[in-house]
């Protein structure tokens, strides 16, 4: 996932989870704020009850890719947060992955299916 499209900075985390809805799943849970530029920016929390710093970034690392495939799919101009609650997220596969995001972003009611020209 390119840099310009993911949330680096502490105050950009704290204003998501602050000021944005929460929905939840097992697995994880998706803070959603209006974002302040036109594009949809991702960021990942994984805690220390995940696992060492292998399993952490290895959760972290597959949310990424996901969200990276999902990009085209999710209406431009959010914030999202994902908190990783499982350790399930590292071992599951990647297809069961992707359609837990998919039913949680379609709940958050921000999944969208692109139009004819942007599918190339």
């Amino acid at each position: 996932m390119k840099r310009a499209y993911r949330l680096r900075r502490p105050d950009q985390f704290r204003r998501a989870r602050r000021e944005g809805r929460t929905f939840a799943t097992p697995l994880f849970l998706l803070n959603l704020v209006a974002g302040r530029q036109r594009r949809t920016r991702c960021g990942f929390v994984v805690g220390k009850q995940i696992g060492g710093a292998v399993q952490r970034n290895r959760a972290k690392r597959r949310l990424r890719e996901v969200m990276r495939l999902a990009l085209p799919h999710i209406t431009p101009g959010y914030d999202l947060v994902l908190v990783v609650r499982s350790t399930d997220v590292i071992e599951m596969p990647f297809v069961t992955l992707q359609t837990a995001v998919e039913d949680l972003l379609r709940r958050a009611q921000v999944w969208r299916t692109p139009a004819l020209s942007e599918r190339s």
